[in-house]
């Protein structure tokens, strides 16, 4: 099922809610990520559903076909990437195919893939995060006339940034496993990213370029999960 198979029982966009109507899949493993893009989708009219990894989007993918997807690159099961070769090679194809990461390569790489476009993170403003849908939209598809957007940026719950770090500390705290190291190495990075936690992107960047040229890594495991740990305990606020 696609959503023009029932666009005309939605109701039409308006100027405060420019994407009444669609719905977004936002394939996205970091909660906090997640809720920000809740909030705008929220703000601008847009269902939501989410897949946190690639074996989840995919299921989604095979019940319904969204308006809009919006792919980290970065997920647990392998690059986001992949998805979006997938995607914009099915039929009938999403809509607008967006990438998202805050590693400054990852649009290069989303484009290569076959995006429409890329949302750099921290995705915070509503202005930008309709624009970059509404741009790839099909011009019958496009809503006419003037947005009204609000200037304030979205406040994703601090819940949700620690499910994140409890989620890396289980990780963490798994000895031995190096694929998942190098996982939750860039998934805290970008968790970071997203949350303006210059601390912790810091640690996590270290981390990585320390396993990049295979120097010792047990120090800068150990400045990561302690950062973690003092995020779980309340004593650092984002």
């Amino acid at each position: 099922m696609t959503d023009s198979d029932v666009q005309t029982h939605l109701p039409r966009p308006t100027a405060t809610r420019p994407l009444l109507g669609m719905t977004v899949l936002v394939v996205e493993d970091s909660r906090f990520a997640s809720d920000a893009m809740r909030l705008l989708c929220l703000r601008s009219g847009a269902r939501i559903r989410r897949a946190d990894c690639l074996l989840s989007a995919r299921r989604h993918l095979n019940v319904y076909r969204p308006s809009a997807a919006i792919v980290d690159l970065g997920l647990p099961d392998g690059c986001g990437a992949e998805l979006i070769s997938e995607m914009v090679s099915a039929v009938p194809r999403v809509g607008v195919i967006l990438g998202t990461s805050g590693d400054s390569f990852a649009e290069d790489v989303a484009l290569a893939a076959g995006a429409d476009g890329f949302l750099a993170k921290p995705v915070e403003s509503v202005l930008r995060f309709q624009s970059e849908i509404i741009a790839h939209l099909p011009p019958e598809r496009r809503p006419g006339g003037v947005r009204l957007a609000s200037e304030e940026p979205v406040c994703p719950d601090p819940l949700a940034y620690r499910d994140d770090m409890a989620l890396a500390a289980d990780v963490l705290g798994d000895d031995g496993d190096e694929r998942m190291l190098d996982y939750v190495t860039q998934f805290l990075r970008g968790v970071a990213v997203s949350a303006g936690d210059i601390a912790l992107q810091r640690a996590a960047e270290g981390l990585a370029e320390a396993r990049f040229e295979g120097r010792p890594t047990k120090a800068d495991i150990a400045r990561v999960a302690g950062l973690v740990q003092d995020r779980l305990a309340d004593r650092v606020a984002i």
